[in-house]
């Protein structure tokens, strides 16, 4: 029969009076007699947070083996529950129970220096924080939103690197004065100045201030010869039947009073056609690729026109083009010169902004631009009265009207 055993409690035990379990992280010990086990404890045993404190270390041969009850390698597990082991003595048959420890033991190789805790970062802005807390806890929506925000600010960082690379090259190559000058020419031209046809301000005639090669080349000039010559071909009654059904009044107008022959003749019905389908143009918003199949317009004409005075935008997987509102006062400054050239370096504005589609102040900021000047012919005394024009024209003068830019102030509303 076997023997019983009875348990004995050892009672409140003291923290230095507690068994010492251990466990070791690398596997089991075979032969536990060959290991020379040491304790440490803190020296300050008035500090409550510190006199519990133990090291232990087990030696080997081989190895050697340290754990600790503080810190980052102690168990947690010791602040959560309460292990107690029992200790047999086989004389008595009485168990004694006595509380422990548990302990985790590591191995130390020599040489190797194991790395003390970074200190927390106290510079830390408060977005820096936040994001490290989402790259901890947070959900898989915020952890791709923080992924995305941080590559566009690489991008961001490169692009402002980038640029700052190429300004200062440019600086060191031009000189910050030459630099300064070009800024302050441009800004004196407006908003206006990248859409508006090629300028030779320092020109002696009149016709070359705006170059008319620029407007229409050699080669798309001759492209519109059979349809310069179709146009000029119209006879009073057709132009009277256009000008009834709303037809572009500026056309109408230089079709009426075209030279009786010769190269200007063919030059301002050529213009004519082309002047058309510029004012067409200005009253689309998506241009198909069949523009001005249905009135004979050359190939080489409407790839210019698309190609000029179009952005090209993708729609459902299909490239579409599109005049914006910058486009639209291209148009209008390409179409002020050809006219320019059409009327003697002289053009009606009046009829201009109503066959564009676009506002009086409009054209004239479009004119002010080009550095035109303006004038409005005075009223005729007696009969002629009716006769009278009070269209307003641009025309171009040497040397080119130099006009200062200002910036119109809202009047606040009274408040009652």
């Amino acid at each position: 029969m076997a023997a019983s055993c009875s348990l004995v409690c050892c009672g409140e035990e003291s923290e230095s009076d507690k068994a010492l379990v251990v466990q070791f992280s690398n596997g089991s010990v075979k032969d536990a007699d060959k290991l020379d086990f040491s304790v440490y404890k803190h020296v300050d045993e008035i500090n409550p947070r510190k006199k519990n404190r133990k090291i232990l270390v087990a030696e080997s041969d081989r190895l050697c083996y340290v754990g600790q009850n503080f810190g980052n390698g102690a168990l947690k597990c010791n602040n959560v529950c309460k292990y107690y082991v029992g200790v047999l003595n086989k004389q008595t048959m009485q168990m004694e129970v006595h509380s422990a420890q548990l302990f985790s033991m590591q191995p130390v190789i020599p040489g190797e220096t194991v790395e003390a805790p970074k200190p927390q970062d106290s510079t830390l802005s408060y977005r820096e924080k936040v994001d490290s807390l989402i790259e901890a806890f947070g959900t898989n929506k915020q952890k791709r939103a923080l992924t995305s925000r941080r590559l566009n600010q690489v991008g961001s960082d490169t692009l402002q690197q980038a640029v700052a690379k190429a300004a200062s090259s440019v600086i060191d190559k031009k000189g910050l004065e030459a630099l300064q000058q070009e800024v302050a020419k441009t800004e004196s031209q407006g908003a206006l100045a990248s859409h508006l046809p090629p300028c030779n301000a320092d020109a002696e005639k009149r016709e070359d201030v705006y170059p008319f090669d620029e407007l229409l080349r050699p080669e798309e000039f001759a492209a519109l010869q059979q349809a310069g010559s179709k146009m000029a071909a119209l006879t009073a009654e057709e132009l009277k039947k256009m000008r009834d059904e709303g037809g572009f009044l500026c056309v109408v107008k230089h079709l009426e009073s075209l030279p009786p022959a010769g190269e200007a003749r063919e030059k301002v019905a050529r213009c004519a056609f082309y002047l058309s389908l510029l004012f067409k143009l200005a009253r689309q918003k998506n241009i198909s690729r069949k523009f001005g199949q249905e009135e004979g317009c050359p190939r080489i004409i409407q790839t210019k026109l698309l190609k000029t005075f179009s952005v090209e935008t993708f729609n459902n997987g299909r490239i579409q083009n599109f005049v914006s509102t910058s486009m639209r006062a291209k148009i209008a400054a390409y179409s002020l010169a050809l006219l320019l050239h059409m009327g003697h370096m002289t053009a009606d504005l009046s009829l201009l902004h109503r066959d564009l589609g676009v506002t009086e102040a409009k054209m004239i900021e479009v004119a002010k631009s080009m550095r035109l000047s303006l004038t409005k012919p005075s009223r005729l005394k007696g009969d002629e009265v009716e006769m009278s024009q009070e269209n307003k024209q641009a025309s171009v003068v040497l040397p080119l009207v130099k006009y200062e830019s200002f910036t119109q102030r809202r009047k606040r509303k009274k408040m009652h």
